[in-house]
């Protein structure tokens, strides 16, 4: 299944507009291949919400683990939210590539954003970083996204974004992101000079998914937001039951027919 998927992942990339939304746990994969997307993505908030935590106190073991779980119960892609890709320098950064390859990945991304001193990285580092990824990652035919986190840590500087784009695709990244990014024009500019399939994150204040692929968007993925919105129901349902005790959260609830056709045993 896995070079299927990492040819029919690699495929995506080579034109049109997909949305590849992140689900946080193999029960949300399994509801978001249902209906219908083509490929998915892990989102590392989510996960650390699963387990009870914050973004980045999850451990590459964790991580690895979470992919193979997914990896088996979907039959579509799935590309790994990898953070810095849990090493100090290449030789662990190819590692983690490594396993994640194993554990039936079709592609990662890798940030700069080190939460060891709390800045972005240096422009040689991250590309560095980027190489030893890529060279991992074309051994077993995974897109690797390179990401630039200027605008997640107020870093709002869209020609540093653009150059570390560039070069992370210069490095050997199959697709560039920037994740925080909600101006048309920024945007635009982006897929028009990274020179690279680009990634855009829906955010609210953004451009919807129709201006998006207008736009020459490539990708377009959901981060933490789809376990947030989930979790916000959770906690609204919560407070109707022990506010007022009554249960009109339930007519929002996923229906029998759904649950069964998505979570319905598998050959």
């Amino acid at each position: 299944m896995s070079d299927d998927a990492r040819r029919a992942f690699r495929d995506l990339h080579a034109h049109g507009t997909f949305v590849l939304p992140n689900p946080w746990d193999v029960g949300s994969a399994r509801l978001l291949e249902h209906l219908g997307f083509v490929a998915l993505a892990t989102t590392s908030s989510g996960l650390a919400a699963s387990l009870g935590r914050r973004d980045g106190e999850i451990t590459r073991d964790e991580l690895v683990a979470h992919v193979a779980a997914l990896t088996a119960a979907v039959r579509i892609p799935v590309t790994v939210d990898a953070e810095r890709c849990f090493g100090a320098g290449p030789d662990e950064v190819a590692a983690t590539v490594e396993l994640l390859a194993a554990a039936g990945a079709s592609g990662l991304s890798i940030e700069d954003w080190n939460p060891d001193t709390g800045a972005i990285d240096d422009l040689a580092t991250a590309a560095e970083r980027v190489s030893a990824a890529a060279a991992a990652c074309r051994r077993h035919g995974l897109v690797l996204t390179g990401r630039a986190e200027n605008h997640l840590h107020g870093v709002d500087d869209l020609d540093d974004t653009l150059a570390r784009l560039r070069a992370y695709r210069a490095a050997g990244a199959g697709a560039v992101y920037a994740p925080g990014l909600v101006a048309a024009s920024d945007i635009a500019r982006v897929v028009a000079e990274a020179g690279a399939p680009v990634n855009v994150l829906a955010l609210p204040g953004g451009p919807a998914v129709p201006e998006l692929a207008r736009l020459g968007v490539r990708r377009v993925s959901t981060g933490g937001g789809l376990a947030w919105a989930a979790y916000g129901a959770l906690v609204s349902a919560a407070e109707e039951l022990r506010s007022t005790g009554t249960t009109t959260y339930l007519a929002r609830a996923l229906p029998a027919a759904v649950r069964g056709a998505a979570f319905a045993p598998r050959d």
